[in-house]
């Protein structure tokens, strides 16, 4: 199995050193409804197998070290990422050092991979609606040494806002969530719809990139895929219910770590 098969590579212009891949829900051990490469450990599948697949992909991935897995909860803590196989309670992690691992899971909310524009420092958050709107980013963002007109950002795959229908409860959450002169922004990301009285449309990447914006981060790619209507490639809550976990991993290459921009 090659990582081709199976991987997404971050399509950003990378800091030096810094590796940023996203799984597909092809290349695994897992059945149905999880088939086949499900990372996730609290979906209901056999926890042998997705042992066996978090195996897999560092294999074949030539991993530096294991992933820093976490116990996510749609909130905005960030941890600093180990390797000592201790799984912690956080929506993000952040290392400075090189062949250390930070991993999310998602299957329609929104990894977004955080790095120093020297390479020196990376994060990996993930972003449902509530740790967005909570400040998941905020919460990284402050995490680092560099400052934030010094970091680059990389959306991954999420749910997609042509199939992101939310509530009224929603939108105020997000503006609630930042002052005024981001009002207008926030508007922007939600569209009503006419026949559904108080539910909209919500545009995650949009959001993100107006909360990233107002935190100082300017240089922000991806953003272009969508997990519920690329059923071959991507898990989906959304769309599915009982399904598998894809993950997003970055790290500091450590045979290529702080290297000269070029």
């Amino acid at each position: 199995m090659s990582p081709e098969s199976f991987l997404i590579e971050a399509d950003w212009v990378a800091p030096p050193g810094i590796r940023v891949v996203v799984t597909q829900r092809g290349g695994g051990l897992s059945a149905v409804p999880f088939s086949s490469l499900n990372l996730g450990d609290h979906v209901g599948d056999d926890p042998a197998v997705v042992l066996q697949n978090r195996e897999r992909l560092a294999r074949v991935l030539g991993l530096p070290r294991q992933p820093q897995w976490l116990h996510q909860v749609h909130g905005i803590e960030i941890v600093d990422a180990r390797d000592d196989g201790v799984i912690r309670e956080a929506d993000a992690a952040w290392t400075d050092e090189a062949g250390i691992v930070c991993a999310v899971l998602t299957a329609d909310c929104l990894p977004v991979v955080l790095a120093a524009a020297d390479g020196s420092e990376l994060a990996v958050a993930h972003c449902g609606w509530r740790g967005l709107a909570g400040g998941v980013l905020s919460s990284s963002v402050a995490r680092f040494a560099a400052p934030p007109q010094r970091i680059r950002a990389w959306l991954g795959p999420a749910i997609g806002p042509a199939v992101f229908e939310v509530g009224a409860e929603v939108r105020e959450a997000f503006l609630a969530a930042q002052d005024a002169v981001w009002h207008s922004h926030i508007d922007t990301a939600f569209v009503a719809l006419a026949q559904q009285p108080g539910k909209f449309l919500a545009d995650i990447y949009a959001l993100a990139r107006i909360f990233l914006q107002a935190l100082g981060v300017q240089d922000i790619s991806g953003g272009g895929r969508c997990t519920v209507t690329e059923r071959d490639l991507f898990f989906s809550y959304r769309r599915d219910g009982v399904t598998g976990r894809m993950a997003t991993l970055a790290w500091i290459d450590p045979e290529q770590a702080k290297q000269p921009l070029t």
